[in-house]
């Protein structure tokens, strides 16, 4: 399949690691951006094939592992009130909140449906205009156009029944929150082709002008990535820092100007914390004054919602690429797929389920490590 075959082809993978290895003078710590590219990453094993020079850390890209514990719980609450058909995608279902998930209030007698598309649930709200629907709008830039089109659909139809729980992050600022932290090690960033598709790359260059730091836009595949780590290397080994476009194939400096049209229609900047990392300032979008009657956090009234972390999980590190899921004490023993600390151990993006699934050690027949 073009644009999928040939950036699977181990030969020019392998290519492009020896180039890596050839330019490769000094010890250098990178960081993938999007939990899509952690899973590729290990998955193939590409950090175990690149350089000892080479450390890949694994930074926030999960949109799952980085909604706040209180809006889990919010979602929980809402979800609980008899009035509520509640939807999400599926893999927000397993992600704990304080004491439960929502798979246990759709156990409990709860409204709790897996949907494919915010438009989904705004057609449930058509066919049950004596309920309340809520679809929980999480991620980052890649999903806000189709969350906002819910919405200003939901407005055109006068639907006077249908709510977004909005957990929107912006990559740019845990980009430079990550370079303002005493803890940071990164030197060098692989940025997530998706975000960039919907919101190009410009909001990049004054970063990498400002921290000295390269960033390098890359895809999915294993070519793709070992082809975004050889760019920044060449421009850490240069001494440079700029911002390279590897995924031009679905790529451009300014990005889908229409989506973003669409979001600034509805969104506008704000305050969010991130599970784990704390409040980072202008990292969110929330719905603006036009459109707050959508808000669910307003609807339910749940804005007071306070939540404490599990003191055991070591997500927010693994997050900001201070540490690896493999050094947490609970990873594999008290913090499992299916009985998870933290959202990383949960979704499909997260670093703690990628180490689980790709690096667990080989069993003998009897069930023993090897």
């Amino acid at each position: 399949m073009k644009y999928l075959d040939e950036y699977r082809d181990a030969e020019l993978v392998h290519a492009s690691l020896k180039r890596i290895r050839e330019i490769t003078t000094r010890p250098w710590t990178l960081m993938e951006i999007c939990g899509g590219q952690t899973h590729s990453i290990i998955k193939n094993g590409l950090d175990q094939l690149l350089p000892d020079e080479i450390d890949l850390v694994h930074g926030p890209g999960c949109p799952v592992c980085v909604t706040p514990l209180e809006l889990i719980d919010k979602a929980l609450a809402i979800a609980a009130r008899p009035e509520v058909i509640f939807t999400s995608y599926g893999d927000m279902l397993r992600v704990p909140g304080s004491r439960e998930d929502l798979f246990s209030i759709r156990a409990a007698g709860g409204d709790v449906r897996v949907v494919y598309s915010p438009l989904d649930a705004v057609r449930l709200a058509q066919e049950n205009p004596h309920r309340q629907v809520v679809f929980f709008a999480i991620g980052f830039e890649t999903t806000a156009p189709a969350n906002v089109i819910s919405v200003i659909q939901a407005d055109q139809l006068k639907l006077e029944n249908y709510s977004i729980l909005v957990s929107h992050v912006r990559v740019p600022p845990a980009i430079e929150a990550i370079l303002n932290s005493p803890e940071n090690r990164v030197q060098g960033f692989l940025a997530a082709g998706h975000v960039c598709a919907v919101m190009g790359y410009w909001e990049y260059l004054p970063l990498a002008e400002k921290y000295d730091i390269p960033i390098t836009v890359t895809g999915f595949e294993p070519l793709d990535i070992v082809q975004g780590i050889l760019a920044t290397v060449e421009s850490l080994e240069a001494g440079t820092h700029e911002v390279k476009n590897a995924y031009s194939r679905a790529v451009t400096e300014m990005g889908n100007q229409q989506a973003q049209a669409v979001i600034n229609q509805v969104f506008e900047n704000c305050d969010r914390k991130w599970r784990g990392i704390g409040l980072i300032p202008g990292s969110g979008w929330c719905l603006k004054p036009a459109y707050a009657k959508y808000d669910a956090e307003k609807r339910f009234q749940v804005e007071s919602i306070q939540a404490e972390e599990s003191p055991l999980c070591i997500a927010g590190q693994v997050l900001q690429g201070i540490k690896k899921p493999s050094e947490c004490e609970a990873f594999g023993t008290l913090c499992t797929p299916e009985n998870p600390l933290g959202a990383t151990m949960v979704s499909d993006e997260g670093a703690c389920a990628a180490y689980y699934r790709y690096r667990q050690p080989a069993s003998s027949p009897d069930g023993k490590p090897q």
